[in-house]
């Protein structure tokens, strides 16, 4: 008996459940193990700490994709959407509609907190106290969960924001935005048009070179004509409650401040893949030992599939280009 979405609430009151393979995260690439489980005659689980796709919901609002619908379609279903690139709203619900279409047995809103070997297998516990037994586990947590810091004084204050999502919110506000990344310059252009002063700090030259290439165009004309401005080879030193020091090449400047939006990175959850024994590289990177033909760990029966596998890189990997981690997993399970 499979339980979708949670709603089979007798199996639930069972503690040891057990199926020939445990999927930890429910973004796309999480999905595709369980269509390739599924197809392949496993029986699966997928656990999900948020809702479905969660890193997808919490991306911006209006945030258009840099690859084309076909290139994140999963499973070989077709995601059909209004222009080549879909914005967020399509994704979530492409997505919503794979798992339903494909009848995904997928536990949403439950964390899981520990993978133990036992006997051979695996024993994986969540935060709702429940005990699961695998034969095999695969790890595709993503990176979008923890902030990479910016360790200054001041950054826990509540004005200063990791994450993006309305700009509304930031209307007629004095803004910073720290980064020249994606993620920065649509947060820039989208406050900036619902009315707030945006500086923006930037380590290095100018906008990045990964920049979408129909918005660099867009904030480097706003940029030169300063309706923003930006601050390059700059560091935010100090945050306080209404102003922030930046350190520039002419030196220290002090300028009032409402909101920072430091979108300086993300990092995959380290500390989980330790504590699953998961080995990973002693230099800055934090690579993750795996077998690029298997994707299986250092520990034998636990794999790691989608964008954690690149560590801090996380330039590395994305849905387009992950996608195929399934079907290698799925491919050395039943080979075995």
């Amino acid at each position: 008996m499979y339980t979708f979405f949670g709603c089979n609430y007798v199996l639930h009151l069972r503690m040891h459940i057990s199926y020939d393979l445990i999927i930890v995260g429910g973004g796309p690439i999480g999905l595709t193990c369980g269509l390739e489980a599924r197809k392949a005659g496993l029986s699966y689980l997928i656990l999900e700490k948020g809702c479905l796709v969660n890193s997808l919901y919490n991306y911006p609002t209006n945030m258009t994709f840099f690859s084309t619908s076909e290139l994140i379609e999963i499973g070989g279903i077709p995601f059909v959407s209004n222009n080549p690139k879909p914005v967020r709203a399509e994704a979530l619900e492409y997505y919503r509609r794979v798992a339903v279409s494909g009848h995904l047995n997928i536990h949403l809103q439950e964390e899981v907190r520990h993978i133990r070997p036992e006997n051979g297998r695996f024993e994986v516990t969540t935060s709702r106290h429940r005990q699961y037994q695998a034969a095999q586990v695969v790890i595709a947590t993503g990176f979008y969960d923890i902030p990479v810091l910016l360790n200054v004084p001041g950054e826990e204050l509540p004005k200063v924001r990791h994450y993006y999502k309305d700009p509304h919110f930031y209307a007629m506000q004095k803004v910073v935005v720290v980064g020249a990344s994606n993620s920065s310059v649509d947060a820039a252009l989208e406050t900036w048009r619902k009315g707030a002063e945006v500086t923006m700090v930037i380590r290095g030259e100018g906008i990045g070179p990964r920049v979408k290439y129909w918005v660099k165009p867009d904030i480097e004309n706003r940029i030169k004509e300063g309706s923003i401005r930006a601050l390059t080879h700059s560091t935010l030193l100090d945050i306080r409650e209404d102003e922030v020091d930046i350190l520039t090449p002419e030196g220290l400047l002090t300028i009032p401040n409402d909101f920072v939006i430091a979108l300086t990175g993300y990092q995959p959850d380290f500390n989980f893949l330790r504590q699953a024994h998961v080995q990973l590289s002693a230099d800055e990177h934090l690579l993750p030992t795996y077998d690029p033909g298997t994707m299986e760990t250092n520990i034998k029966g636990l794999y790691l599939a989608g964008v954690v596998c690149g560590g801090m890189n996380t330039h590395k990997w994305f849905i387009e280009n992950s996608r195929g981690h399934a079907a290698l997993i799925v491919k050395h399970i039943t080979g075995k």
